[in-house]
């Protein structure tokens, strides 16, 4: 039993579905399948029921996953282990937005706990760049928000959040419980410089083409609110400044909290950190 083919069995058996599964690993669906079909005649009981509806664990899948779960895992921390006590263990994480959010903290603390050997090196990045450096080479992993473009990049999903219209707390329609994107289609809008990801940009004017001052970071975001009565979007829940408020946006799609590394990269930290944001986040 290899630790690939465990591998290939946890994507599959997380995923419900084959085509997700073979997309995650970056493979074509019938090596997987095949994959599959070998590890269940070598444990001489089915993984897996499939039917038309789609794909379930069977009670021996489900604990063979547990146990695939704890032994990949443990197979990761021996390589960080290893590779810390030749003295070369060392991640760069990426973050992008808020650092004071609960989950970030948890999966610090978490990450710190069962990596105390690990150098590790944070890189704060601004508004233009929600890949905080991964295309660069400047980062290893990245704590950020979709969505981008994420060609060649594997991207997995930690939370999403509802997003709220910011405004200047005297602005009238900062008195209305909720909004649509159609109450500020005669308002300015932040930009990000020129060669910003336009997959971004878009997202955050709403999904249409948009005029107002370029920003790159948050406090800019929040001072064009405040100074020019720009309209701002951003994730409900975060603390503003007392003469800010944020209305909720009904028809707007939420924004996506997500760990993103670069195609292929199978350095053990990686696996490892977003193993652990995974549990930090659903907190």
């Amino acid at each position: 039993m290899e630790l690939r083919t465990l591998r290939y069995f946890v994507a599959v058996a997380e995923e419900l579905h084959f085509g997700r599964a073979a997309a995650r690993l970056h493979m074509s669906q019938p090596p997987l399948s095949r994959a599959i079909k070998q590890l269940e005649t070598e444990i001489g009981a089915p993984l897996f029921t499939r039917s038309p509806a789609g794909v379930m664990l069977t009670p021996v899948g489900a604990v063979l996953l547990d146990e695939a779960r704890d032994l990949l895992g443990h197979a990761d921390r021996v390589r960080v282990r290893v590779t810390a006590a030749a003295g070369a263990a060392t991640v760069t994480i990426g973050i992008l937005g808020d650092g004071t959010d609960p989950g970030t903290s948890r999966l610090a603390a978490a990450f710190r706990r069962r990596h105390p050997g690990v150098d590790i090196r944070i890189r704060d990045t601004d508004l233009t760049d929600p890949t905080c450096g991964l295309r660069a080479g400047l980062v290893d992993v990245a704590l950020t928000r979709a969505p981008f473009d994420a060609t060649a990049l594997t991207v997995r999903e930690l939370r999403t959040d509802p997003v709220g219209a910011v405004l200047r707390a005297d602005d009238p329609l900062a008195r209305r419980h909720r909004l649509g994107l159609a109450d500020l289609a005669d308002r300015r809008w932040f930009q990000f410089p020129q060669g910003t990801d336009p997959v971004w940009q878009s997202y955050w004017n709403g999904g249409e083409p948009r005029e107002g001052p370029v920003v790159r970071v948050v406090q800019e975001c929040l001072q064009a609110v405040l100074w020019n009565g720009t309209v701002g979007l951003a994730p409900l829940g975060h603390d503003l400044p007392e003469n800010l408020a944020a209305v909720p946006l009904v028809d707007m799609a939420p924004s996506r909290v997500v760990a993103v590394w670069n195609d292929g990269d199978t350095n053990p930290l990686i696996r490892s950190f977003v193993e652990i944001a995974l549990a930090a986040y659903r907190h």
